[in-house]
């Protein structure tokens, strides 16, 4: 595929469907197909660590460098995630009125998050406990895309502000407390407080991803979009220095300790604790710094892909076109293979084990998930793209 093709689909989600091969062939960027690819490589990873290992679902105050960076490397999925999903809407919408990609997003985005609470739900736990959901990465993603919906609406400069002010304005409320705030804290926990809600006597839904920063993260992909509309070598000079700017904007604004992230770094024993301190950046919601640290690398790993090709990045890209089938399939892939090695070890079936593995294992059962991704995703990849019917860009 030509460097200045373009992608017309988005993060996880698969965001943009199958119409026809030739407007396919029109609308993908390789560059972007092969990031979303590599992030949702690296986010197997994480999601292995979650089933194979006991070091907790977030493990970032560790003395184990090598877990730490680990956990860190994986950092960089869900923001890239959102920001290639609004990316792509701008692609998308180049063809269309502001109306049809209103209600695509608004559509796509109620759809992904039915997805999420129930097929992905039952691939985490294998149970069917409607009682107690959990609001994840696809919960975020469709509802900043049903944000996005109305966003497109509104002027590029004052989308432009807006996404400023979400992103570099949101550690501004770190101090405010769901708890503090009565019969409006269910509000906070969806909106920036990670938390448990309370919906009935039983019924809770837990807020693993407020929707702020991640409503701006996408709509700061949809302003990136005409960037990637510039002949390749532009686009390539463009995408490096923006993200060279970020990460150098990171490090100087890091090394303050006067904002952008709830949690401050200080001087350890060694160098090498420091530096873990100087990176551990809040998640739960992402603090401004997070972002700068994960979306400045993304930038320049896009730029970089603009002109990469070999056996590898075909690797990648076939991942990167079918984002939502990889990862449904992942979850219950590694979930499965989590349970028949706690049989072969153990002889009894665990809905969920905690096998304890060691981080080397990890990485080995890392490697044989991938190699079993590949093939069936190189098969769903070739069956969408000669797909014609409406309802493809919902797979």
């Amino acid at each position: 595929m030509a460097p200045n093709t373009v992608s017309r689909s988005a993060g996880p989600t698969g965001l943009m469907g199958s119409a026809a091969a030739a407007s396919e062939r029109s609308t993908r960027i390789a560059s972007v197909d092969i990031l979303r690819g590599l992030v949702m490589a690296i986010m197997a990873l994480d999601h292995t660590r979650d089933f194979f290992s006991n070091t907790g679902f977030n493990p970032r105050d560790v003395t184990e460098p090598a877990l730490f960076f680990t956990r860190w490397a994986t950092h960089i999925c869900a923001p890239t995630f959102i920001f290639l999903s609004g990316l792509s809407a701008f692609l998308y919408g180049r063809e269309r009125t502001v109306g049809d990609l209103s209600r695509f997003l608004l559509t796509r985005g109620v759809w992904l998050i039915l997805i999420d609470l129930t097929l992905i739900k039952f691939g985490w736990g294998f149970d069917f406990d409607v009682l107690r959901m959990t609001g994840g990465i696809i919960f975020a993603i469709g509802s900043s895309m049903i944000a996005l919906s109305a966003i497109v609406w509104l002027p590029r400069w004052l989308i432009a502000g807006l996404t400023l002010l979400i992103i570099a304005g949101h550690n501004l409320f770190d101090s405010i407390r769901a708890h503090e705030l009565g019969e409006a804290a269910w509000a906070w926990r969806v909106l920036h407080e990670p938390g448990r809600i309370h919906l009935g006597d039983q019924a809770t839904f837990y807020v693993l991803y407020p929707l702020v920063p991640w409503i701006g993260v996408m709509a700061a992909g949809y302003l990136l979009g005409p960037v990637m509309q510039l002949e390749t070598r532009s686009r390539q000079r463009v995408l490096l220095r923006l993200g060279a700017a970020i990460t150098l904007g990171f490090i100087v604004l890091r090394a303050t300790n006067i904002y952008g992230d709830p949690a401050t770094w200080a001087v350890q024993e060694t160098w090498l604790e420091t530096v873990l301190s100087f990176l551990n950046c809040e998640k739960y919601p992402p603090s401004l710094l997070y972002l700068m640290m994960t979306l400045g690398p993304a930038l320049m790993l896009l730029a970089s892909f603009e002109r990469t090709r070999g056996s590898f990045t075909q690797f990648l890209s076939v991942f990167g076109q079918v984002p939502l089938f990889y990862y449904v399939i992942h979850i219950y892939l590694i979930h499965l293979l989590a349970v028949a090695t706690a049989f072969l070890m153990t002889g009894d079936i665990v809905r969920t084990p905690e096998l304890g593995f060691s981080l080397l294992g990890v990485y080995l059962v890392w490697v044989l998930v991938l190699i079993m991704l590949y093939p069936i995703c190189r098969w769903f990849a070739d069956l969408k793209s000669n797909g014609r019917g409406w309802w493809w860009s919902y797979l």
